[in-house]
């Protein structure tokens, strides 16, 4: 196994700070991304060389643990490298650093590579001598407790509804899987939102622009979990566990 690593340095913006001048769970899954996409580009299988060929990457899973809140006028360093994949899931790791070089995050995604005209799940030979070559790391930056999250079943209660806008669609012409963070947030009021300690989010299916979204929610202590529904279908999950304000 290699010791591939990405490492690139990113500048934080007043836009991707909330309320509390704390980084928005948004702004760092959008820094993540960043570093998932630049790195694929290094290693030959980022979305130029992949669209041609009719492929692409989606993700469906992300986990991540906030070891320190990222407050306003700091940096962040984003360490990143694929996993070698297991049938048809390509995971991907992150360490994410502050200014002081202080770990401020741990996260691990999972992704599907898929036809673009079918979405159909394609296995990691699909890439050709790409996979075969590819450097892949095993370390892992943390352990995700698990990949699924319960459903909510009718325990639930609606907290509001949405319609998918043009501007939370991204190329694949869905909404991206950065403004689920806001959306699911969005079913917390603005007092009783503490800093996050850790998230998961689980993306089920494609809402694309016009799609209804309906959230629904459920407290269990310091944890919730946020379900959004579409048509009476499940889209997507997400599980959160509050920390203290610091």
């Amino acid at each position: 196994m290699s010791d591939y690593c990405h490492r690139r340095s990113y500048p934080l913006r007043y836009t991707e700070f909330d309320f509390k001048d704390e980084l928005k769970l948004s702004g760092l899954l959008g820094i993540v991304q960043e570093a998932a996409c630049t790195s694929a580009d290094e290693l030959g299988f980022g979305y130029d060389a992949l669209k041609p060929r009719g492929l692409g990457f989606i993700i469906v899973f992300t986990y991540g643990e906030i070891r320190r809140p990222v407050k306003l006028g700091d940096s962040l360093t984003v360490e990143t490298w694929p996993l070698p994949p297991r049938h048809v899931i390509f995971e991907r790791h992150y360490r994410v650093l502050n200014g002081a070089g202080e770990l401020a995050a741990a996260l691990a995604s999972r992704w599907c590579l898929v036809d673009l005209n079918t979405f159909a799940l394609l296995p990691p030979d699909a890439l050709g001598q790409t996979h075969f070559s590819c450097p892949y790391r095993a370390e892992k930056t943390v352990e995700v407790p698990g990949w699924k999250i319960p459903k909510l079943g009718e325990d639930k209660r609606e907290c509001y509804r949405m319609q998918v806008r043009n501007s939370d669609c991204d190329h694949y012409l869905h909404a991206n899987n950065t403004r689920y963070a806001d959306f699911f947030l969005d079913c917390f009021p603005m007092d009783g939102l503490k800093s996050v300690k850790s998230f998961s989010i689980a993306y089920g299916k494609q809402a694309k622009e016009g799609s209804e979204l309906v959230f629904y929610r459920r407290d269990e202590g310091d944890t919730s979990v946020c379900e959004a529904h579409c048509g009476g279908e499940l889209f997507s999950q997400f599980r959160v566990t509050f920390g203290g304000n610091e």
